[in-house]
């Protein structure tokens, strides 16, 4: 890394690592982040804050007026765990059972509270307000929305957005962005095919659900295949198939249930009538019934070229030109689209694996862990963008 880290943000590395690794111990799930808002509350009261708890039930959200009027900026950090069962070892492993960190989140609430400390000792040279939004339930179902619905966005009126994500899909020491799409928008559906039971050794007096599934499974990648301009990204994904109830017997009925991912606006409204049309067409033609349920979840993340463009700048003083990446778009999803759909913004990713120390495990993972010297930089990025962007 060839970029610099300020003495103060260096200094705050014990602190960031002792705040990560309490939330780690303790994660909570979606709405549920009663401990976390507390300590989050608790941080944001001491450093004199503005402090506004119970939004959207467990968020919380800090307001730092700078010394001079201008611009509103929005820092936001995601809370909450996941359900899953830790098996990393570490020494600061979560006491919860069947519950861990396993996206980082812990770290991001972690470095926007490291950025809250630094911005207050500057706040007399900042030009206009930073409004540090902490959100619960990001991995569903979803805070950025009731937030937004809440207010969040309004008194002062917020100019711009700006978030970030550990990614071990980066390595420590870099920093991942790009303008435009950068997360898929993530859609439901659930497909459930209708046939006639019978026994199994006289399939001709019967329909089989089975069978109808798993030709609704095979025809629907036919949207991607055949429906799509191969330029045009877009995931139709069955994964769970539930049906039957012995060995020997006919289904009469399968329910299947995906996920749908796409970037294009105009695709996505499409999408409900393409794999209703193919699900229903195809268990006609087999003489059953398809019947299906398609929900709209979070929007495609899309960055905004100017604000990414100045993030961009920002990284590189950070992490070092070289530091400063590209990634493809990514088919995973992320509620901090809706603060993008409301005000121009960034989302950016820190890079956080280090193979050598075996912390390269995948998002998700029970064996997710992260190298904890990417919570300064992520500080730094937090600090630097905010100043950056007030006194532009």
């Amino acid at each position: 890394m060839t970029g610099t880290l300020e003495p103060e943000v260096r200094r705050l590395q014990p602190s960031l690592s002792e705040t990560r690794r309490t939330l780690h111990q303790h994660p909570e799930l979606g709405f549920q982040e009663v401990r976390t808002a507390a300590l989050v509350a608790d941080r944001l009261h001491a450093l004199g804050l503005e402090v506004r708890a119970g939004v959207a039930q467990t968020g919380v959200v800090g307001l730092l007026r700078g010394g001079r009027p201008g611009r509103t900026l929005l820092l936001r950090a995601d809370m909450d765990g996941l359900p899953i069962a830790e098996a990393t070892g570490a020494p600061y492993a979560s006491r919860t059972p069947g519950q861990m960190h396993a996206c980082g989140h812990d770290g991001h609430v972690a470095m926007l509270l490291g950025a809250a400390a630094c911005l207050t000792e500057r706040r007399e040279r900042l030009a206009g307000t930073v409004k540090l939004v902490f959100q619960p339930a990001e991995e569903g179902p979803g805070g950025a929305k009731p937030m937004i619905e809440a207010g969040v966005l309004e008194s002062p009126r917020v100019d711009a957005a700006f978030g970030i994500h550990l990614l071990n899909d980066h390595p420590l020491g870099t920093v991942a962005l790009r303008p435009g799409p950068l997360m898929a928008a993530t859609d439901r559906v659930v497909v459930r095919v209708v046939g006639k039971g019978g026994h199994g050794a006289s399939p001709h007096q019967a329909v089989d659900a089975v069978l109808v599934a798993a030709h609704v499974v095979t025809a629907l990648q036919a949207i991607s295949a055949r429906e799509v301009a191969p330029t045009t990204p877009v995931v139709v994904t069955m994964g769970t198939v539930h049906g039957g109830f012995r060995y020997n017997v006919i289904a009469p009925e399968v329910e299947l249930t995906g996920t749908v991912r796409s970037f294009d606006a105009a695709l996505r409204e499409a999408l409900p009538g393409r794999i209703d049309r193919i699900a229903k067409g195809v268990a006609q033609a087999f003489g059953a019934r398809a019947d299906v349920e398609y929900e709209f979840g979070y929007p495609a993340t899309v960055n905004d070229p100017g604000m990414t463009a100045c993030v961009r700048e920002v990284a590189a003083s950070v992490v070092g030109e070289a530091g400063v990446v590209t990634p493809e778009p990514f088919m995973g999803g992320e509620d901090m689209s809706y603060f993008l759909e409301a005000v121009p913004g960034c989302f950016a990713f820190i890079g956080s694996a280090n193979a050598a120390r075996g912390l390269h495990h995948p998002h998700h993972s029970p064996l997710f862990d992260f190298d904890e010297a990417a919570l300064p930089i992520g500080v730094q990025l937090l600090v630097r963008t905010a100043e950056r962007y007030l006194a532009a």
